[in-house]
């Protein structure tokens, strides 16, 4: 009895111990040890020892205390773990915070600070912030060091993002090398000084990407800060600092900007109710976004449908016209032959709503308006453009470039205008002025007022026909698209789908209020035809709304071949299709929601790919050779994706595959083996040769691109993955690697060596004869399937894969194994239109 008593009251002991130190401080008697944690004053921090998953080594961090996922947001030693449960944090006689092993003197980490004025009075405070800071004295007014000061791989609101003039300190964010180690990773995000102030992110001493100069509103190569509804943002450049602020507005929402350890910037806010971080914005996040895509003197302009994303500024040609065929545009522009600035009659041409080129050479003078400006440039025949430095109150300052002038891009919305110098004849064709006339005339009186009550009358009649055109082609799409399928498919069409297609019709109104109108935090992701939404009904069902953009390029034909297949397709591994919605210019389709998004996710995520065993990527590729097989052969139709790739191929909540998006596909008849078409349409990346080249599709298309997801789904890389590292890509390498017995190697690091290596080996085998260059060399489905099935057939030996060299430029992204899923590069978009010979 007076045992357990004694052994109960020790208990009591350990944990009023553990709770006296569960506050917000660190002082010299109060240290932190291997599970304690300090919890800042409102909660919404704390401070202790973790392991990062897939990890036994110990840091010092911080992390939200709030939220159910641990989020860590700072961590002290990044690149000195401690590999026990010794670690101790503590204040040491000369002021400073140490990390030590109880048991050992040798220093993990430590603030470093010298010259503090009464050791005894320091003590360390998690303050509700998240900063952690080393104040002296009692009153806690003067501070020695605090952590916003060096960040790790997150900005918090608060935090000073920028630098310090005086000290020279670089407040930057710097990328933990991978999910399971925080040490200092490759990638860093900051601001820079030369010229004028810019955003960059580096991969080492690379630019991936730039977020242009601050032009009073915002940067301008991040457009969306102009619709600013989280954060008060603000923004000091004078003698002693240039550095960027986000306050949040609503305190109980939580916000991060974190660049990761693949190379990506994200803005992402807390979901209570999901328990996840979801994400509004990141950066880069197409081609146009990778930093010089275009050369010198281009321009790019990824709005451009189904044509080559990069073009030369105004009075510029190509350098290189054969390597831009090849859609290579690092070699860059040059002054068009035969023209001459700096001569009478030459000008300017206004670029609107783009990223102005990089000012790390430019010249700033912020006392000049935009006429003096002009007239600055106009004087000096070596400059090449110029910009207002500052466009908010009515713009002022002034910006000019001279020498090359790299990394302009087009927006949509944002941006600002830039004005490129060209000779008189370059002007002349964006000349818009016109000779006025210095009298009035009777026509002026009389005629103008005629025609204008004319003009009224035709508005009338023009919007009365369309509205009852609009009315007509909805009752189209409710009776079945028959008419449209007519011309889209042919006569076979109408033998097979020309009945009513049983789908719900959704009004608009009801998928506005499903989406919260389209909310960011509602958006799923991005792709070639628009974007995808979230949606809750009424009911409570859970829906996923493809709205496709008014740009994109995807019209009647491709949305009324979409919804058709789609209603008419029932197999469990292709996505279900709901409903649609058609209204005026808005075109959406209304499909089942799955929580586990796409496949890219996954496979491209180092995080989330040790999620997917082994054992469940196999069942994966066996799910989608079961949807290719029903397509090709058991359908009523043989229909051909024509874009089957990683982000199409969707994972229900039990991660069974299920493939999407068939506004590309085309349906054969059952005698047709193969066509040709003069509109190449697909993904860079997927693309069979005799498709890209020759405009030839057939069942081997698919085939082809079914290769390249297996051999991606192995080794968790982007077919172009490797571009940066050798001359080859994913297919060269597994081909090198197969042919040296050593094809096991290329297997994703996330698995580790817990998978079946005569499975797998089968599995590379069947990718690569997938993806041979002749087409007649390429098994079907049905010999996949049988494959996958019957591990003991002996397989054919494979010829030489295609496209295992570099010879097109998809763009900058070099994804290693670490990389998470973006839409950034070339290779992740559909293209919209490609003319074959």
């Amino acid at each position: 009895m007076y045992q357990a008593k004694s052994i109960l009251q020790s208990l009591l002991m350990i944990l009023f111990f553990r709770i006296s130190i569960s506050t917000d401080s660190i002082t010299l008697t109060q240290p932190v040890k291997d599970g304690d944690v300090l919890v800042s004053g409102g909660e919404s921090f704390a401070l202790g020892f973790f392991s990062p998953r897939n990890s036994s080594n110990r840091y010092v961090g911080i992390w939200y205390n709030k939220v159910s996922e641990q989020t860590v947001v700072w961590v002290a030693n990044r690149d000195h773990p401690i590999t026990n449960s010794t670690g101790i944090l503590s204040l040491d006689e000369t002021g400073n915070l140490v990390l030590r092993e109880s048991t050992q003197p040798f220093v993990f980490w430590s603030t470093n600070v010298s010259g503090v004025v009464n050791n005894n009075d320091v003590s360390a405070q998690l303050l509700d912030s998240g900063n952690l800071v080393l104040f002296q004295g009692q009153n806690r007014q003067v501070y020695s060091w605090q952590s916003f000061d060096h960040p790790s791989n997150t900005i918090l609101p608060g935090l000073k993002f920028g630098i310090d003039k005086k000290t020279g300190m670089n407040r930057m964010a710097t990328s933990w090398k991978s999910s399971g180690n925080p040490g200092i990773g490759e990638y860093s995000f900051k601001i820079e000084t030369a010229g004028s102030t810019q955003l960059f992110l580096y991969k080492g001493t690379t630019a991936v990407w730039r977020g242009g100069s601050w032009t009073g509103h915002g940067w301008s190569g991040v457009p969306e800060m102009t619709q600013n509804y989280l954060f008060n943002v603000t923004y000091t450049d004078n003698n002693d600092e240039v550095a960027l602020v986000y306050l949040i507005r609503n305190s109980s929402i939580f916000s991060r900007l974190v660049l990761n350890e693949s190379g990506k910037v994200e803005r992402s806010t807390w979901h209570d109710a999901d328990r996840r971080w979801i994400v509004f914005w990141s950066a880069p996040k197409d081609e146009c976004d990778g930093y010089s895509h275009c050369g010198p003197f281009g321009l790019c302009d990824p709005y451009k449908s189904g044509t080559f994303e990069c073009d030369c500024l105004p009075g510029y040609e190509p350098r290189s016209p054969q390597d831009w065929y090849l859609r290579d545009a690092s070699g860059g522009c040059k002054r068009k032959v035969g023209t001459e600035v700096c001569k009478e009659g030459e000008g300017f041409v206004e670029l609107a709503r783009v990223k102005v080129p990089d000012t790390s050479t430019a010249r700033v003078n912020m006392s000049l308006g935009l006429e003096a400006c002009k007239g600055l440039c106009l004087r000096n025949c070596t400059c090449m453009g110029y910009a207002v430095a500052d466009i908010s109150g009515g713009g002022r300052g002034c910006v000019t470039w001279y020498g090359e002038m790299i990394d302009t891009r087009s927006y949509s919305d944002g941006g600002q205008s830039f004005f490129i110098r060209v000779d008189e004849e370059e002007l002349a064709k964006y000349s818009t002025n016109k000779p006025k006339s210095s009298h009035q005339n009777p026509f002026v009186i009389i005629g103008l007022p005629v025609i204008a009550a004319g003009l009224i009358i035709s508005v009338f009649i023009c919007c009365y026909i369309r509205k009852k055109k609009a009315n007509q082609s909805k009752r189209e799409i409710r009776l079945g698209f028959s008419d449209s399928l007519k011309s889209v498919e042919g006569s076979f069409m109408e033998k097979d789908f020309g009945e009513n297609v049983d789908l719900h019709v959704f009004d608009l109104s009801t998928i506005v209020a499903a989406t919260d109108n389209f909310s960011f935090s509602n958006k799923l992701g991005e792709g070639g035809f628009g974007s995808v939404y979230k949606g809750k009904l009424l009911n409570g069902q859970e829906i996923a709304v493809k709205r496709l953009s008014q740009g994109s390029g995807q019209g009647m034909h491709e949305f009324t071949n979409e919804v058709t297949l789609i209603a008419k397709l029932q197999h469990r591994n292709l996505v279900r299709l709901l409903g649609y919605c058609f209204h005026k210019e808005e075109k959406m389709l209304i499909y089942e929601y799955l929580p586990n998004k796409g496949l890219d996710s996954f496979i491209f995520d180092q995080e989330k790919g040790c999620l997917l065993d082994w054992k469940k990527r196999f069942l994966i590729i066996r799910g989608i050779v079961r949807g290719l097989l029903y397509l090709h052969q058991d359908s009523r139709l043989r229909i051909i994706h024509r874009d089957l790739k990683a982000s199409n191929v969707l994972l229900d909540a039990d991660l069974n595959p299920k493939i999407s998006d068939f506004g590309m596909a085309k349906i054969f008849g059952s005698d047709q083996d193969q066509a040709i078409t003069r509109r190449v349409v697909g993904t860079y990346g997927y693309m069979s040769p005799e498709y890209a080249m020759e405009g030839l599709f057939s069942v081997k298309s698919d085939v082809y691109s079914f290769g390249i997801l297996v051999l991606e789904i192995i080794s968790g890389r982007k077919n172009n993955s490797y571009y940066l590292e050798n001359s080859v890509n994913l297919v060269g390498h597994v081909w090198d690697l197969w042919k040296q017995d050593k094809a096991l190697t290329v297997v994703d690091s996330s698995l580790g060596d817990a998978y079946d290596a005569r499975e797998i080996l089968l599995c590379i085998h069947v990718g690569i004869l997938c993806v041979q260059e002749s087409a007649t060399d390429r098994p079907t489905m049905t010999d996949v399937a049988f494959m996958l099935s019957n591990r003991e057939t002996q397989l054919p030996t494979p010829n030489q894969p295609a496209y295992i060299f570099r010879q097109l430029n998809y763009g900058t992204d070099s994804t290693t194994a670490s990389a998470s899923c973006g839409d950034g590069s070339v290779y992740d978009r559909s293209i919209t239109t490609v003319y074959a010979r």
